[in-house]
């Protein structure tokens, strides 16, 4: 061992009792790298490690492919239950985050956590799913995660104290702190304990001491997006298609690296809070678009790095056994480091004229000579032209010559014996060329080792077929794949005399890593700002496509000529743009419009541009203000919704339950044709009561509906504001039909398109006369609600009153005016006051 003693942290798998259990049809499907022994629904496991792999060159777009999270998660008992801990790592990263918090019955914040992390597997405790006695949390989540593979743990392995121990043993110094946090935060100690002592039994390694990254991430320092919300509003995923990438994550995406898409996804699912911080990484997107060389230097630096997140996690983890595939995956992971090393001065030389905060930090933490340190002792013993290629045969050779000569004599002859064998290969390939007088050229592929190939028509060859010596022929097309007995045999011969040279070097890079390890936790630091300036250069990127603005943050939420950022990226251009306003005095929004005007588009768009303004992107929109929200609810109403049945109803119930439990004043909560799942009398009631529930907490609410009566509450409540959107009525040229032209356009007060049905109904084939008697009975209904609901002068007066208070307030906050301009404005306030208000004496009420 090179970073410690592995008999000490070597485990009999045994011991750990481990029962696995697949929620879905096909082991296969869910079980990535893993092999069933039994196609049950319980039963052991075997697990093939996944630490051997080496850090490759993958797209950022294909960075979430492949699952590689693993997530512990344990409930307390009794009078503890709700409380739960969580500790999750992805072997591709040596990162573990710890969370413990309180939940409610509904468990939201474990399924939204657990959403985000897109675990490959789910541990949790025996005692969780006992025969008989499941637990509730157990239940809900097996019933999330169809795909996941669960496995259980006996409940002494979620042990606390053996939690806090392996933190003590694995946690890099540099983030010690953690120790402080979770001392006495007992559950989620418990997951890490269990966590560990799981991965280390399917990596078969184990982590070196001090090497882990630790942090706990506690729920208040980002905003909750339920994943409900997260579908409805297609943030990371297309609704339609899975594979299409028309969503949030698809319209900012230009990262240039693995680290970079996967911190983008993080923070669209969990925005950031804090005004500071997201100020902060505006300032640099501000800066980037304005510094057109940083912007380019920048990106041509990160698009040079690989994964290093991936790369750190293998260099940390000690393999129990050493084989011919952990050799080669160290060697080729040292070379990735050397590479990644050798790319901190060209990206302290484009951070170097910087001036803002973050980036300026960013430029000091490169100043760390530990990087220094590192790529000296690497290049003393590696040669300085080795470096990262594409191509199996030309990375295999930087392998088998990325040590220095003159170091090991043995390696030195084995490298000789083994550039022989490669030249004896290609020596006979061009002599079979020249015996048959065909083609044939040296070509190579990991899977089959050097092999003969060749183009050729089939009708230039002897009787239409190649010489007998030659086997394992394919054909694609004109080119020929094959090899021979003689060429077999040569390949085992290097396969033979790469062994060694991998043997050798794998002993010469153990010992490296030995001297260089004590600093290798700036790669840490290295990792956080890659990914970082990634997605900044890629918020940067997004701007350039289109008109975005830099949001403000204040107490309003003030959009002019904001539009959909999905939709403007399917039609290839910009949609139909509207202006969004809510204060704490006008903090509900009622919206109506005929299906199909735009209002489902509208409140997904409002959601969509308060997230993006929260994680530090430009809007798109020609002026922007956001309130910061804690949590974003959003209950959209989809095609099936308008169909009464009673699961419809009950989805839409419990959606709103969830809204109704967890919101606050800080909530920014969107609803979309509640009700639409039950006759009409009762949808009113449950919008109703649901709508006065809403107006007594300061949340911004925007609520579309087709209930009109809905409307007349603002009759009641001063902060309720009604809004619809536009539709033109044009006549055919025959002038005999009507039809509807949608203007996508926002404006006050509720829409006049109160009869939308029986205009349906008069352009199909219904008889005149139904459709008159049905336009009679609904005028004289309409008249007797209006009658009941229309608001009094007193009433008027009050509002009007109210929405000037309100006015003023914000005013006092945030106005920047000078004196004479704020004198104006307090005079236009003034007016509009005054033409509000009923006119004195009209009738005994106004007195």
């Amino acid at each position: 061992s090179y970073f410690g003693d592995k008999s000490s942290c070597v485990e009999n798998a045994n011991t750990l009792n481990l029962t696995s259990s697949s929620s879905v049809r096909g082991l296969n499907s869910t079980c990535i790298g893993k092999t069933p022994l039994s196609s049950g629904r319980s039963g052991c496991r075997s697990h093939t490690p996944l630490m051997g792999y080496s850090v490759t060159s993958s797209s950022a777009v294909s960075a979430h492919t492949v699952a590689s999270v693993i997530v512990a998660v344990v409930e307390g008992r009794g009078l503890a239950r709700g409380e739960v801990g969580m500790a999750s790592i992805d072997l591709k990263n040596p990162e573990m985050i710890l969370s413990q918090f309180a939940d409610n019955t509904t468990y939201a914040k474990v399924i939204t956590k657990l959403k985000i992390l897109t675990p490959l597997e789910i541990i949790m405790s025996n005692t969780a799913c006992d025969a008989g006695n499941t637990t509730k949390l157990f239940s809900l989540i097996t019933e999330h995660f169809k795909n996941v593979t669960f496995t259980t743990v006996q409940r002494k392995y979620f042990n606390e104290t053996k939690g806090l121990e392996y933190i003590e043993q694995l946690c890099a110094s540099e983030f010690s702190t953690i120790f402080m946090e979770v001392q006495s935060k007992y559950y989620c100690l418990a997951a890490a304990a269990a966590l560990l002592k799981y991965v280390e039994f399917i990596q078969n390694a184990v982590y070196a001491p001090k090497s882990l990254k630790v942090r706990f991430q506690g729920s208040e320092k980002t905003a909750m997006i339920d994943s409900s919300s997260a579908q409805n509003l297609e943030l990371v995923i297309n609704n339609r298609d899975s594979r299409n990438g028309h969503t949030l994550l698809g319209v900012l995406n230009y990262t240039k690296t693995p680290g970079g898409s996967r911190r983008l996804r993080s923070n669209i699912l969990e925005p950031l809070v804090d005004a500071e911080t997201i100020n902060t990484r505006l300032d640099c997107v501000q800066e980037l678009l304005q510094d057109e060389e940083l912007f380019f230097g920048l990106q041509g630096v990160i698009s040079k790095f690989l994964d290093t997140e991936q790369l750190l996690s293998v260099l940390v983890q000690i393999p129990k056994q050493d084989t011919v595939k952990t050799a080669e995956s160290k060697i080729t992971n040292l070379i990735y480091l050397k590479h990644t090393l050798e790319l901190v001065e060209p990206l302290k030389a484009a951070l170097r004229s910087c001036n803002t905060q973050l980036l300026k930090a960013y430029y000091n933490s490169l100043e760390d000579t530990r990087f220094g340190i590192i790529l000296e002792k690497i290049t003393s013993v590696i040669n300085d032209d080795t470096r990262y290629t594409k191509g199996c045969l030309s990375m295999r050779t930087q392998k088998c010559y990325a040590v220095k000569p003159n170091i090991n004599e043995f390696l030195d002859i084995a490298r000789r014996t083994y550039t022989e064998i490669v030249d004896d290969i290609a020596g006979m390939i061009t002599q079979l060329a020249e015996k048959y007088s065909l083609p044939m050229k040296t070509s190579f592929s990991s899977a089959r080792g050097f092999f003969i190939q060749m183009n050729a028509d089939c009708s230039t060859l002897p009787n239409g077929q190649l010489p007998s010596e030659f086997t394992k022929i394919t054909k694609m097309k004109n080119t020929y794949s094959f090899t021979s007995a003689d060429l077999i045999k040569m390949n085992e011969r290097c396969q033979e005399s790469l062994r060694e040279i991998y043997h050798m070097t794998y002993l010469i890079v153990c010992k490296l890593l030995n001297e260089i390890y004590e600093h290798i936790h700036c790669l840490y630091k290295l990792s956080d700002i890659v990914s970082m300036l990634d997605m900044l250069l890629s918020f940067a990127h997004a701007c350039t496509l289109s008109d975005y603005v830099r949001p403000e943050f204040t107490d309003t939420l003030a959009i002019k000529q904001g539009w959909h950022p999905i939709l403007e990226k399917i039609a290839m251009e910009k949609p139909v743009s509207n202006n969004t306003y809510l204060t704490e005095g006008n903090n509900f929004v009622i919206i109506t419009g005929p299906n199909m005007s735009g209002k489902s588009t509208y409140l997904k768009q409002i959601a969509l541009c308060q997230i993006m303004a929260q994680i530090g992107s430009y809007v798109p929109a020609e002026y922007c203000s956001f309130r910061i929200a804690e949590q974003i609810f959003t209950r959209i109403g989809m095609d099936d919704d308008i169909e009464t049945n009673a699961s419809t109803f009950m989805k839409e119930m419990k959606e709103i339950t969830y809204i109704i439990q967890n919101a606050n004043d800080k909530s920014l909560i969107i609803i979309d044709e509640l009700g639409r799942g039950t006759s009409a009398e009762e949808g009113i009631g449950i919008c109703y009561a649901a709508c006065e529930y809403l107006l007594n907490l300061k949340a911004f609410t925007l609520f579309a509906t087709h209930f009109l009566e809905l409307c007349h509450i603002d009759a009641l409540y001063p902060n309720v504001e009604n809004y619809h959107f536009e539709v033109q009525h044009v006549r055919s040229s025959a002038g005999n039909k009507e039809k509807i032209a949608y203007t996508y356009t926002l404006s006050k007060g509720y829409t006049e398109e109160k009869n939308y049905g029986l205009k349906a109904a008069e352009v199909s084939s219904l008889p005149s006369s139904i459709i008159l008697d049905a336009k009679e009975i609904t005028s004289h209904i309409a008249k007797q609600i209006l009658h009941r609901q229309k608001s009094t002068p007193r009433m008027m007066k009050q509002r009007a009153a109210y929405q000037l208070a309100m006015r003023l307030v914000q005013t006092a906050r945030n106005s920047r005016l000078d004196p004479d301009s704020l004198r104006v404005y307090l005079k236009a306030l003034r007016k509009k006051y005054e033409a509000s208000c009923p006119t004195p004496g009209e009738n005994d009420e106004q007195q």
